[in-house]
């Protein structure tokens, strides 16, 4: 399992990201490994997302804890799609705790690369979080109460992504962002 780590050199382009610069500023140095939740809300996967997924826990555990949380789309069967988001979003805020670094997956969020998203999850374990919780929503998206709790929002692609491709995406940039970290050929 990791602890800390050392890191290689992780460049990236000048932007208005909170977590990047020239270099990281971790580089060389160690950095906490932060345990990371996953919140997805959806229906049952099919097997064969779900299949990936396991396969990706397992290939993250080398670098840290991972724990893939699914909540249930839609709980009280609201025919109303903002009871239906409020109701999501009220699952969803009763899972994150008080010192979670939130990252939500929003259409609208902040464009970041790989190596963003590698100096990001090594920038976390610095923030004072104690844990990464990633939050994927529903059809409808993210309610009020996650949007305003939220430490960070990104987007995987600018085009809109199915909350289980979301989800493989996300479990595939972790993956190479510890990659990256370690400076393990994987990332080109």
């Amino acid at each position: 399992m990791a602890g800390a780590l050392s890191l290689c050199a992780v460049t990236s382009r000048t932007s208005s990201n909170p977590f990047q610069g020239e270099k990281s500023k971790y580089a060389g140095q160690s950095v906490r490994a932060l345990p990371i939740r996953i919140l997805s809300v959806g229906k049952k996967r099919s097997p064969g997302v779900q299949l990936m997924v396991d396969e990706y826990v397992q290939k993250l555990k080398y670098y840290c804890s991972v724990e893939d949380v699914q909540i249930r789309s839609n709980p009280r069967n609201a025919r109303d799609m903002r009871a239906q988001v409020d109701d999501e979003d009220k699952a969803v805020m009763n899972i994150v705790r008080s010192d979670d670094w939130v990252v939500m997956l929003d259409e609208r969020g902040q464009d970041i690369d790989s190596v963003q998203m590698a100096g990001f999850v090594a920038d976390a374990g610095h923030r004072g979080a104690s844990r990464l919780s990633f939050c994927i929503g529903g059809p409808y998206g993210h309610g009020r109460k996650l949007r305003e709790r939220a430490n960070l929002s990104i987007k995987l692609s600018s085009l809109v992504l199915n909350h289980e491709i979301a989800l493989l995406v996300l479990m595939e940039q972790l993956y190479r962002s510890w990659t990256i970290l370690r400076g393990q050929n994987y990332h080109h």
